[in-house]
């Protein structure tokens, strides 16, 4: 099993060198398609706008939406860029989560000036990945 933790760690250090070396301002395919080569290059199992299925009340709804990335087969990535990011972006990543049973997704905004201000962790409401004031769903 993936340690989870060091993944996230991964993924948010490749990230910043991204945008340190890329700048922000691209297409959010471009950051995709670079940070999953990256990722691969680091050993990770990615998979790129991976279709994900769910069932609700009974009814399966197939390849209902696409995940950015999802790394080892258990953390979502969404990548924007935007200006700045808003309330209904981390509301989607935590849906997807929701729905996917996963605990953790990294929500990172290219767009930004600076990454530091365009990066969230959202936690699906487990307890060991983070305290309360880092939960969207609080």
């Amino acid at each position: 099993m993936v340690d989870l933790e060091a993944a996230a760690s991964d993924v948010i250090d490749v990230s910043f060198r991204l945008h340190r070396d890329l700048g922000p301002g691209l297409l959010e395919s471009v950051y995709e398609t670079v940070l999953a080569a990256k990722l691969a290059q680091l050993g990770y199992d990615v998979r790129r706008q991976m279709p994900v299925s769910f069932t609700f009340e009974g009814l399966s709804f197939e390849a209902a939406f696409k995940a950015d990335l999802i790394v080892e087969g258990s953390l979502i990535v969404e990548i924007k860029s935007v200006e700045r990011l808003n309330a209904a972006h981390a509301k989607q990543l935590l849906t997807y989560l929701r729905l996917t049973d996963q605990p953790l997704g990294l929500l990172i905004n290219f767009g930004g000036a600076t990454l530091k201000e365009g990066l969230r962790r959202i936690v699906n409401g487990h307890d060991t990945f983070a305290s309360s004031r880092l939960r969207v769903n609080q």
